[in-house]
């Protein structure tokens, strides 16, 4: 059943097709109050009650965030001054760096929901070369399974992954695809009838399909 959340989306939508053509603060300004009314304030009440379903389906507590449409433009040569795109993350409360985080996200070009961890470096790099290491079959397991339950795929978001296997470990490693990567997330796309099912319930679903690779960090890191 429809939720009310798919006018946010269109609106989001047609807002950010029109802003890839205009991304500039003179096309903006007069058009802020309309993206704060029609497309962040609904977004954040979307990213509450999502945070609340995400901790009963994990039993962990997540605080949400709506991420700014401004870009940090300082060490960049793309000097666009906004964000084409809406996105939302659940980050879990206990801080842990490779506890891995929910996000939403929506743009003219995709609609997808996923989870996973970012930005590894020094020692949670190691600890995540251990993970996988160690219990490389079950998240791949987890992975294969996503991707045929709901077509989900390792995201191309993050460091790029190095060209070699990683010392000590065997260039030939089960699991070697995993191992070169410095950022580890899993994103789906929405389900087509997510219009019907109503984006609360239908970005749910997406949870749950991927709620087993959640686990083996969960269970692991």
């Amino acid at each position: 059943m429809a939720d009310g959340f798919e006018t946010m989306v269109d609106d989001a939508v047609r807002f950010f097709t029109e802003l890839e053509q205009n991304n500039s603060k003179a096309w903006f300004e007069p058009r802020k109050a309309h993206y704060k009314e029609a497309i962040a304030g609904p977004a954040g009440f979307f990213a509450d009650l999502m945070a609340e379903d995400i901790a009963r389906l994990t039993g962990k507590a997540h605080r949400p965030k709506l991420f700014r449409i401004y870009r940090d433009v300082r060490f960049s040569k793309d000097k666009t001054p906004l964000n084409t795109h809406l996105h939302l993350m659940w980050s879990p409360a206990d801080q842990d760096a490779l506890a891995p985080s929910w996000f939403w996200g929506l743009a003219p070009s995709y609609f997808i929901v996923g989870m996973g961890i970012m930005g590894l470096k020094g020692e949670t790099l190691t600890r995540y070369r251990a993970f996988v290491d160690n219990w490389g079959d079950g998240v791949q397991e987890a992975l294969d399974g996503a991707a045929q339950s709901v077509g989900a795929q390792i995201s191309d978001w993050g460091s790029e992954p190095l060209k070699k296997v990683p010392k000590p470990y065997d260039p030939d490693h089960a699991h070697a695809d995993l191992l070169r990567r410095k950022a580890l997330a899993v994103s789906a796309p929405m389900a087509d009838d997510w219009r019907t099912a109503g984006v609360l319930k239908a970005s749910l679903s997406r949870v749950e399909a991927l709620l087993p690779v959640w686990q083996q960090f969960d269970m692991h890191l």
